[in-house]
């Protein structure tokens, strides 16, 4: 168990990961956050280009679900009924729980399991104190409030490293 908030890679955005990027590391299921990672909190139902996204990770055998700390179990419900994929839901991330049940419903294991988000402290750490890859987005519509500016600010750090490695080839 990893208590790192570093994540192994950092994206602008969701779509830059493509099926064969997740299969050249061995990635057979992709775990998302669904709040500022796939859509704007706001955001009531996916958009085709996420529609388009996910059903091209499926058409390539990439198995797909979406693991939330989100309190609206509607919402996420509806969202998650609309793309037609499973979810956990109230996964109380960091902690690893939403995460462990997510791929033992999808009878997944960790090296081949993959969390995509775009928080250190909730997605980040969950991935790595879970032991799957922990893959980071800049955040869908951008830090609207106060505390959202600070705490995107705050993460900067980790993700400039990650960057640094990154472009060194690690």
């Amino acid at each position: 168990m990893s208590l790192s908030l570093t994540p192994h890679r950092v994206f602008d955005r969701y779509g830059q990961i493509t099926p064969e990027w997740l299969r050249q590391r061995g990635i057979t299921l992709l775990l998302s956050d669904l709040d500022f990672t796939l859509a704007a909190k706001s955001t009531r139902q996916p958009d085709q280009a996420l529609r388009d996204w996910i059903e091209g990770l499926k058409a390539a055998g990439i198995r797909f679900a979406i693991v939330s700390n989100n309190r609206s179990g509607q919402r996420v419900t509806d969202f998650c009924a609309s793309l037609g994929v499973p979810y956990v839901g109230h996964a109380g991330k960091p902690s690893t729980r939403g995460l462990e049940e997510a791929m033992a419903r999808i009878g997944a294991k960790r090296q081949e399991t993959a969390m995509l988000g775009d928080k250190l402290l909730t997605d980040m750490l969950a991935a790595r104190r879970a032991g799957v890859l922990a893959l980071m987005v800049e955040p869908v519509g951008g830090a609207v409030t106060a505390w959202q500016k600070v705490l995107h600010a705050l993460q900067s750090p980790w993700k400039a490293a990650c960057r640094r490695k990154m472009k060194a080839g690690r």
